[in-house]
């Protein structure tokens, strides 16, 4: 609770210093703000309380992702700076709306109420769809925003309707009163309750961008401005991939045959779909939309595979996720501002100008597709062997036929920055914006080669 009543007063923080116009205070306040939310939530660690009435549960699994969901929102805005560096207006409300964003996010690894979960997703929801709009000039912004909200707002509409028809079959809104009523009734749940449970699936399934309800994604991607597009790739994929996680293996766990087939035949469409169709995109930005549809294809294992390693292995997948999808964007950033566009041929002899940040992207294409000795492979292997041990045999060969497909356009730009001839312009980042990059470019070697230091947190 200490964790979101800190995140509310820094949003609230930085719109009294956007009133007082103190537009150099903002980023600071902010890193500090995050910085200190972050210790918070470690410092609860075993602590495992429940507040009013079990409607948040800050278990270490909540704290866990609660942190992680921090730390990639202090990442993000470490390149904040770099940027708005041209822009003259006010950002208070971009910044603040993003702290919001963060706290509906939390809200939704922490819940143990399902009123709760409503709650963070539509502080969330509501956030991003002003954030997918902020680029008022431009028109691709404009469109991502009504798309983002039109098909948003109708599958909160399936999502709240399935919360109603639970509410109705079991008489709760708690997890666990709600679990009890399941294992006590396993054959008797009607089919209000198993309609309710298919429409949450379905309205949680497109937050997560799940094929088939992923197509949204890639245009919102590509409208929404680079530096949110990379705050809804990793935090608000991972909030709501936990959530699903907590929901189902909490609540649903003893009737997971119920279930069981209709996510494993989601998994499977959404990492072949996700992979094979990267191929064919023109530009990285949009490349990374597909990117993060196949990796929730992937994470998706760890809530089939629920065995007492699932939840290490989903934590370490999201940390490997979330470093190498950040440092991505971030090259992505650079070369947007320098060339005006992200094509891959925007890419094209970048190595020989920039070699430091030719080599930052190649760490993270690596590490997405899995390559050792990063934390892209530890995860997968962590994943894929925690799936192995509960039987998913044949979705573990689907996975790994999906990164065998992802080498393909993974590693596009790294050919294109390597071995193409390019204009040989050079890019300017700073010394700041380079550090920042190298930081996290260590940190994915580093959690690669010593996976023991997460593996066993929960």
């Amino acid at each position: 609770m200490t964790t979101l009543l800190t995140l509310t007063l820094l949003g609230i923080l930085i719109l009294v210093e956007g009133l007082l116009k103190k537009k150099s205070w903002q980023l600071p306040t902010i890193l500090a703000g995050l910085a200190g939310a972050f210790l918070v939530t470690v410092f609860s660690w075993g602590t495992n309380r429940h507040l009013y009435n079990d409607m948040l549960v800050l278990d270490n699994s909540a704290l866990a992702f609660s942190a992680l969901l921090i730390a990639a929102s202090f990442l993000i805005f470490m390149f904040a700076g770099h940027y708005y560096k041209d822009v003259v207006r006010p950002l208070d409300d971009i910044y603040a709306i993003m702290i919001f964003a963060l706290v509906g996010a939390v809200m939704m690894v922490s819940f143990g109420n399902l009123i709760v979960l409503f709650l963070g997703i539509e502080t969330m929801s509501i956030a991003l769809y002003v954030l997918a709009g902020s680029h008022k000039e431009a028109i691709t912004s404009n469109e991502a925003t009504l798309k983002y909200f039109l098909q948003g707002s109708f599958m909160s509409g399936f999502l709240l309707f399935g919360i109603a028809l639970i509410y109705g079959s079991t008489g709760s809104y708690n997890l666990q009163q709600i679990a009890t009523f399941v294992s006590s009734h396993p054959e008797h749940l009607g089919g209000m309750f198993r309609t309710g449970l298919f429409l949450m699936i379905i309205g949680m399934a497109f937050k997560i961008a799940i094929v088939p309800f992923h197509f949204w994604a890639p245009d919102v991607y590509e409208g929404t401005p680079t530096l949110l597009t990379a705050f809804m790739a990793t935090v608000v994929k991972i909030a709501s991939i936990i959530a699903l996680y907590r929901v189902l293996t909490v609540c649903f766990s003893t009737i997971s045959g119920t279930w069981e087939t209709l996510l494993w035949i989601l998994a499977v469409l959404t990492i072949l779909l996700g992979n094979l169709t990267g191929l064919y995109q023109p530009t990285l930005k949009r490349m990374l939309a597909y990117s993060s549809i196949s990796h929730s294809g992937y994470m998706m294992l760890a809530i089939l595979a629920f065995s007492a390693r699932s939840a290490n292995a989903l934590l370490f997948y999201a940390i490997g996720y979330v470093l190498a999808t950040l440092l991505a964007f971030g090259i992505l950033i650079l070369v947007r501002g320098a060339k005006g566009n992200d094509n891959f041929t925007s890419f094209n002899g970048m190595a020989r100008k920039n070699p430091l940040e030719a080599f930052c992207l190649t760490v993270a294409m690596f590490s997405l597709t899995g390559i050792p000795p990063l934390v892209g492979f530890m995860a997968k292997y962590y994943l894929f062997t925690t799936a192995l041990e509960q039987g998913f045999t044949w979705l573990v060969l689907v996975a790994i036929l999906g990164s065998m497909i992802s080498v393909a356009y993974y590693f596009r730009p790294v050919t294109a920055m390597y071995l193409k001839e390019g204009d040989g312009m050079k890019m300017e980042s700073g010394l700041a914006f380079r550090t920042h990059l190298v930081f996290m470019a260590l940190l994915i070697l580093v959690a690669g080669l010593l996976p023991f230091l997460v593996m066993n947190l929960l």
